[in-house]
């Protein structure tokens, strides 16, 4: 008899916790989500200061086709999460923001906005998420490294151990290359998207 008291009591415990798990996550999922969106559209701003909007780009039948590209192109380790078209204030389309996930960081995805204008330039790059070692890879979300890629007009960057030398190349983090890597190869991602969109356009 005691058996069975003791699981109808450990069922109802259980319910109960349940229900307030379930109960808290739908009182915290809703500003989870605006905090989230929040950050990046700081982030779509900080790579885009000259835009006075954003407005996303539905890709629908595309996002497989921009998929492959990225794979024929060398990127299956990366993904375009997010892709915004920047409009100045006259509402001219003056480029776009992408959000691009790279999976090939040393701790796991590395998250980033990026914004380029529409003759190829990119404006540069702003970490939404990375979880990188602690002096090393995290040293890829300081403004030393990410400054490396602001204001260049390249079709893809490399990165050299031994000193740039040229618009399309930039310093690996010492101690850090396969997060330097991680970070190039979806900065490369962002700028081959670019390229399908203005494609995708003509």
């Amino acid at each position: 008899m005691s058996i069975v008291k003791d699981t109808i009591s450990i069922t109802a415990i259980t319910l109960v916790a349940g229900l307030a798990l379930g109960v808290v996550q739908d009182i915290t999922a809703d500003p989870i989500a605006e905090q989230k969106m929040k950050a990046k559209q700081e982030a779509y701003k900080s790579v885009f200061p000259d835009a006075d909007r954003f407005g996303e780009v539905e890709l629908g039948d595309k996002t497989q086709e921009l998929a492959g590209v990225l794979s024929d192109s060398g990127y299956g380790a990366q993904t375009i999460d997010e892709v915004m078209t920047a409009f100045d204030a006259s509402d001219n389309e003056i480029g776009y923001a992408f959000t691009v996930t790279t999976s090939e960081g040393y701790g796991g995805d590395i998250q980033f906005a990026m914004g380029v204008q529409k003759d190829g330039t990119l404006n540069g790059i702003s970490i939404l998420s990375i979880s990188e070692t602690a002096g090393l890879g995290m040293k890829a979300d300081t403004d030393d490294f990410k400054n490396q890629f602001r204001d260049k007009k390249v079709e893809k960057f490399q990165y050299t151990k031994t000193g740039a030398a040229s618009e399309d190349e930039i310093d690996a983090i010492s101690g850090a290359t396969i997060t330097t890597n991680a970070v190039t190869n979806g900065v490369n991602a962002g700028l081959a998207a670019f390229q399908y969109m203005e494609g995708g356009e003509q």
